[in-house]
Parts: structure tokens; C-alpha cells; sequence
């Protein structure tokens, strides 16, 4: 059942209200995509049409982002703040402050706040779940403000240089070009908190240290914030090996999201290994994201929950078709007794 509800912007004003609605109404088609509803425009007035509950967070969002047009609105505040509005209602404390350059940074849905607070609280945190939810960025965001506050004396970042499904080849240059391509991510990250420049001269102290995993075997890290990314890649051997390297003052941060595994068909992933064998360890927590905590394009999240949905789907298909053949098999045991007999 459809809603159609008129929001009003009076006294009208033509500079906000084009701020509101951005280049080509391209704020108002992302609310549009984020709640599944249709916005159309006249003047002051905007129309919203579709599901009653998203509508109203369409509203929520249109006087949310208005009362921020004084400035103009960047892409990335409009996809954050919906992120926040679609996510608000779920009961959460205050996320941690965090100290980096983006001085707007904190946890956008209970779950990100839950991560934050687990990373602060506990030597070894776990993140899984989905693509664009934020555990590579916040878990950086996390090392980055133990720094500052001199809470370590490094800053450790890694990951297993895996190919996603792609076989690379020979790749040119030194070892540290080779393995670059793998850690871009945590670089970007980096430069984004952290600043350019700064950055630079951390790496040439080695106070803040990038490498592939296999780097870390015989280490042992103490005073250091340790993040393993995509550790959905790693062999339980590797896991193993990764968590014993933690030393006095550590603390590390695994992330990875477990549909997206790129090892060899048969081989296990250390981090589901590590999911079941470490839950219930006292120091260790879990975070477990899932598609709403999402803080990419909307359209990430439903991409997300097809998959999963297709997944669903195919493991219930298995099921049925287990169950057949096992009906089959007891027929034909059963018929072979009677001839038997």
C-alpha cells in the first residue's frame, strides 16, 4: 500500500532549496534509490510517493539535509547521512570520538559503533561482513587515533597478496611494486586520515609499516596496532601464525567478509576457522556486519542482499535435493529387501 505525503520549505528559499536538491536533482534521486520512493518537485513543495515507513524516512531525510544547506552538500554527506537516517530508531550509545583529520568521523550505524567500541576495548577484534561497510576504513580510522595519542608506537597494516579470482602474472619492478597493487587499499586509507605528506614521513621512520603477510612470519609485535585486512584469504595457518604475533601492548584488528573468498576451491579460510575456534575467548571480540550498515551507493546494499538471497536460495535447493536422494536410496533399499526376502 502506497503513502503520498507533501513536504513544505516556507518561506521558500530558491539558493537552499537548490542546494537541497543538488546538480540535476542529484540528491534527491539518492533518496530516492536509498528508501525505494519517488520525490517530485514544485517550488517549495516536494511530493513523496511509496512504501508509508520509507516515505517517512524521506521526509526525515529532506528536512534533515535542509537544515545543513547553509553550506553546500557533498555526494559523500548526502550517502552518509542516509545511512544514518535509515539506521535510526536502532537503540545504540554514542559512537567514540576518534582522532584523525576527518573530524566528522564516528560510527553511522549501530553496528559501526559496536566495531569502534570493541576495538577500543579489546586487545584482538574481529570485522566481518559485507563490502562497504566500513571495517577496513574504521579499523585504520582506530590506529590512527591510538597514534596520535601515543597509545602505540606503530601503525602495522596487512593482508594475503590473493588474486580476486584473476591470475596477474608476472608483475614488473621492485618486491615493494609487486605488492603494492594488493595493499592499495590501506594506503588510501592512510592518505585520507592521516594526510599525504605526513604519511610519507611516518614510512621513511617506519613508524607506520605495510606488507603482505607472509612478511610476519617469525615477528613478534609489540607497542604496534596490527590490522589484518581481507583475512577471509588467509589459510588457518596463516591465521594461526598472524594472531601469535601480537606482543605485549598490541592490538590488532582482523576484517574480511567471508562471501568473497579467493582461495583455491577446498581450501578453508582461516578466518571462518578462527570465527568458530576463538568464539567465547575472553579478549577477543566479534563484530558482525550485515547489508544495512552498508556506507556505499545504495545500490551496494541491494547487491548485497541479492546475492545472499541467491545463496539462500541455492542452499535450499541442495537441501530439497538431498532429501530426494536420500528418499530414492531408501526406496531402492527397501524394494531390494522385499526381493530379498
Amino acid at each position: 500500500m502506497a503513502k503520498t505525503l507533501d513536504v513544505f520549505f516556507e518561506p521558500a528559499d530558491n539558493a537552499r532549496l537548490a542546494k537541497l536538491c543538488g546538480a540535476l536533482d542529484e540528491n534527491l534521486r539518492q533518496i530516492e534509490n536509498a528508501f525505494d520512493i519517488t520525490i517530485a518537485r514544485r517550488g517549495e513543495q516536494f511530493t513523496l510517493n511509496g512504501h508509508p515507513a520509507q516515505v517517512l524516512r524521506g521526509e526525515m531525510a529532506l528536512k534533515h539535509f535542509y537544515e545543513r544547506t547553509e553550506n553546500d552538500l557533498s555526494f559523500d554527506e548526502v550517502q552518509l547521512g542516509l545511512v544514518e537516517i535509515a539506521n535510526r530508531g536502532e537503540a545504540t550509545v554514542a559512537s567514540p570520538v576518534l582522532m584523525t583529520r576527518r573530524s566528522e568521523l564516528h560510527g553511522r550505524t549501530p553496528r559501526q559503533v559496536e566495531y569502534l567500541r570493541n576495538i577500543q576495548e579489546h586487545d584482538i577484534t574481529f570485522g566481518i561482513g559485507p563490502a562497504g561497510t566500513g571495517k577496513t576504513y574504521l579499523a585504520v580510522a582506530c590506529a590512527v587515533d591510538a597514534f596520535e595519542r601515543e597509545l602505540v608506537e606503530r601503525i602495522v597494516l596487512t593482508r594475503p597478496a590473493v588474486e580476486a579470482g584473476e591470475r596477474l602474472g608476472f608483475l614488473p619492478g621492485d618486491l615493494a611494486q609487486k605488492v603494492d597493487p594488493y595493499l592499495r587499499p590501506l594506503y588510501d586509507a592512510l592518505y585520507d586520515l592521516m594526510g599525504f605528506e605526513r604519511v610519507g614521513k611516518l614510512f621513511e621512520r617506519s613508524l607506520i609499516e605495510i606488507a603482505p603477510l607472509a612478511f610476519m612470519r617469525g615477528r613478534t609485535l609489540n607497542n604496534a596496532f596490527i590490522i589484518l585486512d581481507e583475512a577471509q584469504n588467509t589459510t588457518p595457518e596463516q591465521m594461526k601464525m598472524f594472531l601469535t604475533r601480537i606482543g605485549f601492548g598490541a592490538k590488532a584488528v582482523v576484517t574480511g567478509d567471508l562471501t568473497q573468498v579467493d582461495l583455491v576451491r577446498g581450501q578453508r579460510s582461516g578466518l571462518k576457522e578462527a570465527q568458530q575456534v576463538l568464539a567465547g575467548v575472553r579478549g577477543i571480540a566479534f563484530t558482525e556486519f550485515r547489508k544495512e550498515d552498508v556506507v556505499r551507493h545504495p545500490l551496494v546494499a541491494r547487491i548485497v542482499e541479492a546475492y545472499d538471497n541467491e545463496a539462500a536460495r541455492l542452499e535450499r535447493a541442495k537441501a530439497v535435493a538431498g532429501a530426494q536422494a536420500q528418499d530414492e536410496e531408501d526406496k531402492d533399499a527397501e524394494s531390494g529387501e522385499r526381493k530379498n526376502g
